[in-house]
Formats: structure tokens, sequence, C-alpha cells
């Protein structure tokens, strides 16, 4: 390589790290590079310019003074799932957490100390041997940690809460390099501000989280002709303004078998079989469905069921709204817009989030949203050869949101917010948004993880939250 320093600026954080870190240290140009940046969003094209993948959390405090000491810019990667790429700081360095993966069951008491760089499966796996099971996401793939702290929307979430609300403690790497502990009765407001508020404050490096006892799940697809998606739609809305906290579902739309939009639920019971296989028949009973498998699997069948539907290397672009109920006007936009996809590989994807979460209170965690509401992601997906109609499929996913802004809640999903979801950003944190930007305040004044979610700005006019600092382009 004939690369001189100067075009390196790098390269004295590199020499630094490698004095220091059990793990290794990779530079933009080394032929390791490409693998090591790698994320699951192909379109995102961020290249930075040092790469720390960290083994300890010696290594993560080591990379935090060092980045501090030459006033490097730098983000931090669990999954590397987040649809906007904030995992990988351009021209920055990557805290990389993909060799922190260790997850350790506590069987007696029901707790998992989880690594910082653990995946949805990594829990899964540790835990179902033992009858047990975590609140994770739909994907195994997913980072427990980046997924935790904005929230965390899941299969179990209707019968044990969000994910933070299971949150039992975790280790913190400041902005300053220091590893504190933070739960209810140590750094308490630092506990309070992960709960919802992302990953604005630290490196969380360990985790203590709750497990729960879930031996078997009834759960699979229930596919319908999107000729049926109206009705269906309206009787899945019905069923769910009065369902148990054992009862999930997971709607939506993608590509049927046979290359047509299809609309699906996907249920997920909790509770005795026989009790289950009721709501399920129920479930069948609002149209005609071309497919239903439902059945008894344990949670690790259940995160590889949408595998094929979050391609790694894939392109993609996501919004999402919070939505009170599915209102006509809302099921008359999202049939429109599933019979008008501009990709095959786009989808439509409702949560709805009611029973154990909705009894906690707004202002507990930083998550506010505890009402009973439908979380809806829109999400557009191309392969990486279709390239020129790129902004056609964005499009589509803007048009959809657009539509539906009107008749939707105030603010969204923070893990699903882009940098430029101005709107949604100044709303996403209700009444808890200034003291979680106080929070930000105490914990990182510099803004050092300014590659996390967006925070609202409340210094600006109506709450509008541009931070140019956080410019995606993918």
């Amino acid at each position: 390589m004939n690369t001189s320093v100067c075009d390196q600026p790098g390269l004295p954080v590199a020499g630094d790290l490698r004095a220091v870190m059990a793990g290794k240290v990779v530079m933009a140009g080394q032929d390791a590079y490409a693998g090591v940046r790698q994320i699951w969003n192909g379109a995102v094209d961020h290249q930075p310019a040092v790469i720390a993948l960290c083994e300890t959390a010696e290594d993560v405090q080591a990379a935090m003074h060092i980045a501090r000491k030459h006033d490097f810019p730098l983000s931090v990667r669990g999954g590397g799932h987040d649809w906007a790429g904030r995992a990988l700081r351009h021209h920055g360095l990557v805290i990389d957490l993909t060799r922190m993966r260790q997850v350790d069951v506590d069987v007696s008491r029901r707790v998992a100390t989880v690594a910082g760089g653990a995946t949805a499966a990594d829990v899964s796996a540790a835990a179902v041997p033992h009858g047990l099971a975590a609140v994770t996401g739909n994907v195994g793939a997913v980072g427990m940690a980046g997924f935790l702290l904005a929230g965390g929307y899941g299969p179990l979430t209707t019968r044990f809460g969000l994910a933070i609300d299971n949150l039992l403690g975790a280790e913190v790497v400041l902005a300053n390099g220091r590893r504190v502990w933070a739960d209810a009765s140590q750094n308490a407001d630092l506990f309070w501000a992960l709960r919802g508020g992302g990953g604005n404050f630290g490196v969380i490096t360990s985790m203590r989280i709750r497990l729960h006892e879930v031996p078997e799940i009834l759960a699979g697809f229930i596919l319908f002709p999107w000729s049926q998606a109206c009705e269906v739609l309206r009787g899945h809305a019905e069923i769910m303004s009065g369902a148990p906290d054992e009862l999930s579902v997971l709607a939506g739309e993608f590509t049927g078998p046979d290359g047509n939009p299809v609309l699906f639920l996907g249920p997920i019971w909790t509770g005795e079989r026989a009790a289950g296989e009721k709501h399920i028949g129920c479930l069948e009973s609002l149209g005609k469905p071309t497919l239903s498998q439902v059945g008894p699997m344990r949670l690790a069948q259940l995160l590889g069921l949408y595998d094929a539907q979050v391609m790694n290397g894939r392109h993609y672009a996501l919004r999402t709204r919070w939505l009170a109920d599915l209102t006509p006007d809302i099921i008359s936009a999202v049939t429109a817009a599933g019979a008008a996809r501009t990709s095959p590989l786009s989808m439509i994807a409702l949560h709805h989030f009611h029973g154990a979460g909705t009894r906690i209170a707004p202002d507990a965690t930083a998550f506010s949203m505890r009402r009973s509401h439908f979380m809806m992601e829109i999400i557009a997906a191309w392969e990486p050869t279709s390239v020129v109609e790129a902004e056609i499929h964005r499009q589509w996913m803007s048009d959809l949101s657009a539509t539906l802004a009107p008749h939707a809640l105030p603010g969204g999903y923070a893990n699903f917010l882009g940098p430029d979801c101005h709107d949604q950003i100044a709303d996403a944190y209700g009444d808890n948004a200034r003291r979680l930007c106080k929070g930000k305040q105490k914990y990182d004044p510099d803004n050092v993880f300014s590659s996390a979610i967006p925070l609202p700005d409340l210094s600006l006019p109506n709450q509008n939250t541009k931070r140019v600092d956080l410019e995606v382009t993918i």
C-alpha cells in the first residue's frame, strides 16, 4: 500500500489501540476491512477509518480513551442491524462489540448476564435449554443491547413487557472512559435513561436481564390473499383491542410463495395450549387463509421464521409510525400501498402493543409510549443490483408514511427513526424528553455518542431536531 500517513487520519489512533488492546484493530485498506465493516443494510456506504474489535470491557475503555485523546469521532457496533447504519462512523472509529457475545444463565434466579455484542439468538440459545426465554425481537441476528436500549418490541412483549422492562442492570463505559454499574439503586438516573434513550449515554459492555419460564409457545404464519386485506385487518384490530397478555400477533404484508403480496398474521401464544388454539382459530376465521401453519415451537425456532425477509446485504430504508388503532383510513392506505409496492422485497409490519408494558407508568423509563397502540414498520427493500430504482423504493416508503401522518400518534419508535425524521424525533419521548436531555448533558456533555439514535434538541424552536452530526448516506 502506497498511502501516506496524511492520507490515513486514523493511523495514530490505530497505533495507540494496537499497543493496549487485547482485540484486533483493522484499518481501511487492509484485507480484513471489507468483512468486518459489513452490516445488515447493504445500502449503507459509511467507511470508518478504524475498527476496534473489542474482546473485553478494558478494550472498550481503551478505545474510548484513545478516541478522546485524538478527538476522533466514534460509533458503537453491537449487532449492526440498525437500518440507518449508525454502527459505522464515517471516517471515524468503530468500537465493535461483535466478539463480546458471552451469555451466562443463572437458572435459579432466572437471570442472564449478557455481553454487549450478544445477539437475540445467543441469548435464546443459552436460555432455552433451561425452559427459559428473554424478551427479544423477532430476528435472531439483532444485537440485544441496541434492541433493548430504545425499548424493545418483541414476541413476548405483551406477556412480559418491553425488553427495557426486563433490564435489571448494566455495566456502562461512559464518554470519559469510566466503567460504572447502573441499576435501580446505583446510578439510578443513568439506569432510567438507558431504558429507552438508546446508546446516547455510554457503551453497554454487559447487562443483566430477567428471564421467564416459557417452555413452549404456539406460533407460525397465517396467510391471506391481499384481496382480503381490508376485511382481515379490520377483524385483527378488533381482536387485538381485547387480546389477553398471552397473545401477541405480528401482522402485515410481504410477498407470498406465488410472488404476489399477501397479508400475514404471525400469532405467538405463550399460555395454555387449548386456550391458544381457540384464539388462533379466531384469527384464521377472519378470512379464507391460503396457508395456516401454526403449532408448538420453542422461541429459538420463532427467531428464524423471518430470516428470509431480513437477509444481510440487501438494501433497506425504513419509516415508522405509532397508530392508536387501525381506522378505516389507515387500513385503506395500507392496502393501497401494499398493492402498489415498487419492490417485491418491501414489506409492512404491524406490532400490537398491549398487556404488561401498558401497566408501567410513562415516566418510569425513558420510553414513554405506554398506551395500547400499533407500532408500524414500513420497510423498503431491494437487491443491490437495482440501485437505479432505489429512489423509487424509498419514495414508496415515504409516501405511505406521509399518508399515515395525519392519522398517527405523535412521535415514533426511536430505534427506527432516521436522523431526518425531525418532527417525529421531537415527540418520540413525550414528557420524558427534558429529563432525558438533562441526563445527556450530565453523562455525555460533549456529545461523544452523537451517532446514536437521535434525541430532541430542546434548545431549538418547536423542538426541531436538526442534528448535522447524524447525517446518514445510503
